[in-house]
């Protein structure tokens, strides 16, 4: 038996003896699950009690480095893991922004002293993230941002504000970009700084979308004084951190849509015989049909491409322009799934509350909606298009 086999029978049984059973079944997607934090109020006992249990083996991080309570494994070894999650369908043991954008950021990037005082929080779930980057005035031209930060000895001063962050009203620190300078290039005099959600001037207003749910949130600074030991990189030169972690995001974007498309075909064919009266074996609608495995095959070819990216960072690399790829993909993958759903459910799909509709076509009907947003969020599709035109096809 190869060491990797060793591996996997240790871990199936760990999971066995460890994982609440109650969580068996219930993975959905890569950012469903236990975010944690300071001001967490979610989350049941069972699912604190698979962090607890999971952090002895430092598997809420499991190849990050063992000194930071990760659980060192190699990226074979972290695949095994995921493999054998899936297969009895238990969640994370925590998830989160932390986790894959800025741990893996600091890895890169951060002093040891930043590594030392933010990854062991983290990955313990006592700390949750939010991501500073869009600004009202500077979304997709991300390097166009406003939000001022003055250096004063030992401190730098930030006042500006930030649109569209995820989950900032539940989130302990954010991770943000300040301009510095105005000297040069506008991606130049960009600094990378991480602020404490509690610093006096850091307020928080959420934002209600269209689908009636309120994820994203706008921030304020005002005179806020942020420790200098809390800029990562140079001052002036946090672009290049910036980029990389956009990588990263996008990367997860995609890879989040990717796990929620996994069984889409099925679910469509079930919703079809639900609402249109479609027998056992087969559906009679032929255009419906050819709309469902056009989809399904998409998918499919989808969930390859990730694996191939996968497969070529095992060297380290950190993610590159395919991640803009993966995120347009996903992105639309996502939505024309959405749309063939509400095609589907016919008049049921315009329900938003009431009798007359079940729950699962309500919550279908919001899901489309908050879908919408897929192509805006983690950059435009516009932009990736820009950037795959540019550093993947070489175009002026």
């Amino acid at each position: 038996m190869s060491s990797l086999d060793e591996f996997r029978e240790e871990t199936r049984q760990w999971l066995a003896d460890n994982a609440p059973k109650s969580l068996y079944q219930t993975r959905r997607g890569a950012f469903d699950g236990f975010w944690g934090g300071r001001k967490c109020t979610e989350g049941t006992d069972d699912q604190r009690r698979w962090l607890e249990a999971s952090l002895t083996r430092g598997w809420t991080a499991p190849m990050w480095p063992t000194e930071y309570g990760g659980g060192g494994l190699s990226r074979p070894q972290a695949e095994v893991l995921v493999e054998e999650l899936e297969a009895l369908g238990l969640p994370p043991p925590l998830v989160g922004f932390g986790l894959v954008m800025i741990g893996p950021t600091l890895l890169d990037y951060g002093t040891v002293a930043q590594q030392e005082a933010f990854l062991p929080p983290t990955l313990r779930g006592e700390i949750r993230w939010c991501q500073g980057y869009s600004e009202p005035g500077a979304g997709s031209d991300l390097a166009s941002l406003q939000t001022r930060g003055v250096v004063d000895g030992d401190a730098m001063v930030i006042n500006g504000q930030k649109v569209w962050t995820s989950h900032a009203d539940k989130c302990d620190w954010i991770f943000c970009l300040v301009r510095t300078s105005s000297a040069g290039k506008k991606q130049e005099g960009i600094t990378f700084v991480l602020i404490d959600m509690e610093t006096p001037g850091v307020s928080v207003r959420p934002i209600e979308l269209i689908s009636g749910a309120s994820p994203f949130c706008e921030v304020f600074l005002e005179d806020v004084r942020v420790p200098m030991a809390n800029v990562v990189g140079e001052v002036d030169k946090g672009w290049t951190v910036a980029k990389a972690l956009l990588g990263y995001e996008r990367s997860v974007i995609g890879r989040a849509i990717g796990s929620q498309l996994e069984g889409a075909e099925g679910r469509l064919v079930e919703l079809a015989r639900r609402h249109l009266d479609e027998p056992e074996g087969g559906l009679r609608d032929a255009y419906l049909r050819h709309g469902i495995a056009e989809l399904g095959m998409d998918e499919q070819c989808f969930g390859l491409t990730l694996s191939r990216i996968q497969q070529a960072r095992e060297s380290g690399k950190a993610p590159g322009p395919e991640s803009s790829i993966v995120k347009i993909a996903g992105s639309e993958l996502k939505q024309r799934r959405f749309e063939l759903t509400m095609r589907i459910a016919g008049p049921q799909a315009a329900g938003w509350e009431g009798p007359g509709f079940e729950a699962d076509d309500l919550q279908a009907t919001r899901d489309w909606l908050r879908s919408r947003g897929n192509s805006i969020e983690g950059g435009t599709t516009e932009i990736q298009l820009n950037i795959i035109a540019r550093r993947v096809l070489g175009l002026p």
